[in-house]
């Protein structure tokens, strides 16, 4: 089993049939799920944390969403930029980033 220090949860709007349409998947989510690899590969972080595109967790009115585990720290109306802050401060530092939280 592995052990992680993080999982990052990123809504994409992806339907149960597979289908990507919804608030966060037209504001570019499936671009800041990619941006997480990139920026955990290229911090090798990539034993320490996952990341997983997820369907909606209902507060379309936030997104993009993501959710990082095990703390449950909800972050909401994400963009690409967003993503080198959380990396660098939550993932790394081990402090979440308020101004982005919801």
């Amino acid at each position: 089993m592995i052990k992680l220090k993080y999982h990052v949860f990123v809504c994409t709007s992806c339907r149960i049939n597979g289908q990507q349409k919804g608030l966060c998947y037209s504001k570019d989510s499936v671009d800041i799920v990619q941006k997480f690899i990139e920026e955990i590969e290229d911090c090798e972080l990539s034993g320490e944390v996952m990341i997983t595109n997820t369907g909606c967790f209902g507060i379309c009115e936030k997104g993009p969403v993501a959710v990082v585990y095990p703390e449950g720290v909800w972050y909401g109306n994400l963009t690409e930029e967003d993503v080198e802050k959380i990396v660098e401060q939550h993932l790394i530092q081990g402090v979440p980033v308020e101004e982005l939280r919801i």
